[in-house]
């Protein structure tokens, strides 16, 4: 534009001013800029979106994101209206000018340089004010969804009749109302005093008036509100006193009320509550008395009355009413408190049996079948073997166990079920043999197999080592026959992959690599190029925009460990943390338990969950993940499955009479599955999960005690016991186990637990849950309270440390370089006792991984140390080995000196497992320096041999006469041959696997 202004000197000239080209790309960048920086915000929403529409859950996605942007409109807009309009009203009601006084003058300058921007420092703060509680409120979408799709719980408080669903799912949103409230309420009152005293309605130092009548209606209308609020909140006091925790000394984390509560709290919330009225009445009076003499007065009454009502008044009832008779007094709110927790909990139903601990069969053999028929022993602890699965199953080094296996149960080769130790052969980048963007994404992508053995037995290559029933790259065993081994998704697969792309993954190595593309329609697809980029931006990974190696059919998988996945399409559960594995359905799946849980029960004490289910054994290994910390309501309502292949996840209904489930299922309709939608092959694995089990036995410590007198006096209080087994401090784990307990007529997946008396080692009482989800008394809780002094745990370890054998084994031990590690503590009860039985594994040496060598059992007063669980369980009970063959008996006629030897095929497979059972042994006495075992396993060896080479009786066939005889001797010849050369192909083969790893042991058991 030409300068119209120019002067005698001509035309101005404009310095520096840049060009309309500069102009452009400067304008052009600044575009890119703001486009750019859209970009990468939108990016996060974007690929979410992508992923949860992949995961055909979307529903879960567009809920939770327009739950939270109607909060935050809502109340970001109100917070706004409020402090906005209260600004706008202050400067409306300002007095006009006059005469000023020095404190006028000086704030004069700061009027002078607002009243340009008067209007956008007013946008400028409401918006502000906005944004903030905007952002507030929209954390709260869990409470908002609560509140409105609440379901009656159908069970009332015992103080003032409400439904449980009131202080669940009601009380919460009001009480974040109020909270709003308060804050819209405090910052309008803020910002329309500073905007007075800006404008002289309000003065500090001046003589005369220190406030407009103005000021003084508008400022009082606002204390009136704020007056008002202090009395809706002294209202909802009254009802928050039944979900109040408080310390008590009959227990922690008490919560509801007392006797102080109901006779001195509770009206005084009343009373003030009234009180409070009648302030917000004067102040609101102000409009027209225009003076604040009422209020103030009012408000100052109100304050003596919080001090007096709320605070002394409740002092002098506890102290010369309550605690001179205390147990009395708080008898009535005790037993609410016990009712409601035992109920909150799930424990109302466990049966408490008194146990008297100790035997009184003298019957050896007895005791002995009984001992077979209790439970079966799993001596393969989940939470040791996992390196010997690593050692002898890992097959590559990019290939890695989690640290604690899991336990199911399978049916074996003869149709029977057996307690199996599992664990997936997953993914390990770090052991990769290069390691590059490539490898880690595209190259290396899955693991694969699942690995399990028996739990009650072990194999012999080496000895003492896992009985692996499936096994093998790719594996083959007992398990479902041709089912997807390829584990795309598990526990320690936090990588992201790209696949079924044009480049080829690495399946599995064995004769040459295997490579193999992904076929399922799992992940997003990152065919085009808009995919691609929100992806590099939000992975932080450019390469992704433009490597080749992504092409069509590539699509990113993420978020890929179960527990993980479930968190993210079901945001309002609490996640176990023990994720396992089943085969079922061809398929490999993870099942996750979850949790719904409320803080908000009446009466029910809270539990933290992190440190309840905290043990020995959680430490960097696993931690429920929790939406609530502190709770106390708690139910296992939903079972979920994730597919290790394409990742699908699954919710099923589990608990289908839970009230907090389904106001979640209204909340996002369509995402639980009902329970009858369970598969018959699933419902076959799915057992009791552990956290849920940590935290009832943690809460039955205390609330086994029904009684309020005795519970209140803590005579019968229980504590779970530290792990003797581990140096690591920490809780003794819950162990599954196949048993049964007294009443019981058949054995029953149970999940197991003891407690000692608080403060005293010896065994306070057994907890078992049945914990097959297929048993119609699934979930029962049984307990036995020990009535008789009984070792405990720490007791039974501490004597076995201290036992003789033991002593020598450790120093033997010490020559061959290696260690003593004690397995799982197992405690069954028995005939009226407790039977301990724990197995004993050494590491080291020219081994690095644990190995099974001895089992130690405790029965009575009795500790013994023996080299395998059948020996273990005859020398603690005093009987001889079983397996023993019967001596000959004295013949019943003259002449008539010996049995004639076994004879057959059954015989032949009896001596050739007999010799293959010396020679192991005879292997791990040589190994252990044991001579005179090893010279009695030499002897086994050769009357097996022998035994071996007369068991076939028809090897030369018959004939008559004289030929007869001599084909007989011809063919007992020939049978001798043919059993020592069998005999010899069993020694070879079993010297063969001393050193063959894994695989050699799969053949020989």
């Amino acid at each position: 534009m030409p300068d119209r202004g120019g002067g005698p000197t001509g035309p101005r000239i404009r310095v520096g001013r840049p060009s309309r080209r500069v102009r452009t790309l400067l304008m052009t960048l600044g575009v890119l800029a703001v486009l750019a920086m859209a970009f990468v915000m939108f990016a996060g929403f974007w690929t979410d979106w992508l992923w949860y529409r992949s995961v055909e859950y979307s529903s879960v996605f567009t809920t939770t994101l327009w739950t939270k942007i109607g909060l935050f409109l809502v109340f970001g807009l109100l917070m706004a209206l409020a402090v906005g309009l209260n600004i706008w009203l202050a400067h409306r009601l300002r007095p006009p000018l006059s005469a000023m006084s020095l404190e006028q003058q000086s704030l004069d300058r700061y009027r002078m340089s607002v009243a340009p921007f008067k209007k956008w420092v007013l946008l400028a703060i409401t918006a502000l004010v906005g944004l903030i509680a905007g952002a507030s409120a929209s954390g709260q979408w869990r409470t908002w969804l609560m509140y409105v799709n609440g379901v009656p719980f159908g069970q009332k408080d015992p103080q003032f009749e409400l439904d449980v669903a009131f202080y669940a799912f009601d009380l919460p949103w009001y009480r974040f109302l109020l909270g709003f409230g308060f804050a819209a309420a405090v910052l309008s009152l803020i910002a329309a005093a500073l905007t007075h005293y800006l404008y002289g309605g309000l003065r500090i130092t001046s003589p005369g008036a220190r406030a407009t009548g103005a000021a003084t209606g508008h400022l009082s209308v606002l204390l009136g509100i704020f007056v008002s609020l202090k009395a809706v909140a002294y209202w909802l006091d009254r009802y928050g006193l039944a979900v109040k925790s408080s310390d008590f000394k009959a227990t922690d984390n008490w919560t509801g009320l007392r006797y102080v509560d109901a006779n001195a709290y509770l009206p005084a919330k009343t009373i003030l509550f009234c009180i409070a009225v009648i302030c917000a009445v004067l102040f609101f009076a102000t409009l027209w008395r225009r003076t604040w003499q009422l209020p103030v007065i009012g408000f100052g009454l109100m304050v003596l009355s919080a001090i007096l009502i709320g605070g002394l008044y409740p002092a002098i009832v506890q102290k010369f009413q309550v605690q001179p008779n205390e147990q009395a007094k708080e008898a009535e709110f005790i037993q609410k408190n016990i009712d409601a927790t035992r109920d909150a909990y799930d424990i109302d139903d466990a049966k408490v049996d008194d146990y008297t601990g100790t035997s009184t069969t003298e019957d050896s053999a007895k005791l002995r079948a009984g001992a077979d028929a209790a439970a079966s022993y799993r001596v393969m602890d989940p939470n040791v073997v996992s390196p010997a699965f690593q050692q002898l199953q890992q097959k590559r080094n990019y290939y890695q166990f989690p640290k604690t296996l899991d336990v199911d149960r399978y049916k074996g080769a003869d149709g029977k079920e057996q307690d199996t130790v599992i664990g997936l052969r997953e993914l390990n980048l770090d052991g990769l043999p290069k390691r590059n963007w490539i490898n880690d994404h595209f190259t290396y992508t899955h693991g694969y197999g699942a690995i399990a053995a028996r739990g009650t037995t072990t194999g012999t290559n080496p000895v003492g080592s896992p009985d692996f029933t499936e096994s093998g790259l790719p594996t083959t065993g007992e398990l479902d026959k041709g089912y997807e081994q390829r584990i795309y998704y598990g526990e320690k697969t936090e990588q992201y992959s790209i696949v079924g792309g044009p480049q080829k993954e690495l399946d599995y190595e064995q004769d040459g690599e295997k490579t193999t593309s992904y076929k399922g329609d799992s992940g997003v697809s990152l065919s085009n190029a808009f995919n691609r980029a929100a992806y590099a931006v939000s992975f932080s990974e450019p390469q992704i925009l433009y490597s080749g190696a992504i092409g069509d059919g590539s699509r990113i998988l993420y978020n890929r460990t179960p527990k993980e996945r479930v968190e993210a399409v079901a945001p309002w559960l609490t996640i176990d943390g023990d994720a396992y594995p089943v085969v079922v359905g061809k398929r490999i799946q993870w099942v996750v338990d979850a949790y719904t849980t409320t803080n908000g029960y009446p009466y029910a004490s809270r539990t933290t969950l992190g440190d309840t289910t905290a043990d020995s054994l959680t430490t960097n290994q696993r931690a429920v993940v929790a939406q609530q910390n502190q709770v106390n309501y708690i139910r296992n309502s939903v079972k979920a499955t994730v597919d290790a292949y394409d990742g699908t996840v699954k919710l099923y209904e589990w608990d289908t009479e839970d009230p907090v489930l389904k106001t979640w299922r209204k909340a996002f309709p369509g995402t639980v599955e009902p329970r009858a939608d369970i598969p018959q092959d699933l419902m076959d694995h799915l057992r009791y999960p552990q956290d849920l089990f940590k935290v009832q036995r943690e809460l039955l410590t205390r609330y086994h005690v029904e009684d309020p007198r005795q519970f209140y006096s803590g005579s019968d209080a229980w504590q779970v016991p530290d792990d003797p087994t581990n140096k690591e401090p920490g809780s003794v784990p819950p162990y599954y186990l196949s048993m049964k307990m007294p009443g019981q007529e058949t054995q029953t997946f149970s999940l197991t637990t003891t407690f000692t008396p608080k403060g005293r080692p010896n065994l306070g009482a057994f907890m078992a849950v049945d914990a097959d989800a297929a048993s119609k008394d699934y979930g029962t809780i049984r307990l036995l309270r020990v009535t008789s002094t009984v070792k405990g745990p720490g007791q039974v370890q501490s004597e076995l440390n201290g036992n003789d054998d033991v002593a020598e084994f450790v120093r033997n031990l010490k020559g061959t370089d290696s260690d003593i590690e004690y397995g799982n503590l197992l405690t069954v009860p028995l005939d009226g006792g407790f039977l301990y039985i724990e197995p004993v594994y050494t590491r080291g040496g020219t081994q690095n991984y644990p190995l099974l060598r001895k089992v130690a059992a405790s029965y009575g007063s009795k500790i013994v140390f023996e080299n395998s669980l059948g020996e273990a369980l005859n020398a603690v009970f005093g009987v001889e080995d079983s397996d023993t063959p019967t001596p000959p008996t004295e013949p019943d006629e003259p002449g008539d000196t010996t049995e004639p030897p076994a004879t057959g095929d059954a015989a032949l497979k009896k001596a050739i497992a007999d010799a293959q059972k010396a020679y192991t042994a005879g292997e791990k006495a040589l190994q252990e320096q044991d001579w005179e075992a090893y010279g009695k396993a030499q002897a086994d060896l050769e009357a097996a041999l022998k035994r071996a080479a007369a068991a076939q009786p028809e090897a030369g066939g018959s004939g008559a006469g004289g030929s007869g005889g001599d084909a007989a001797g011809a063919g007992g010849a020939d049978a001798e041959k043919a059993g020592a050369d069998e005999a010899d192909a069993v020694k070879a083969d079993a010297a063969a696997s001393d050193g063959s790893g894994g695989e050699a042991g799969d053949r020989s058991s």
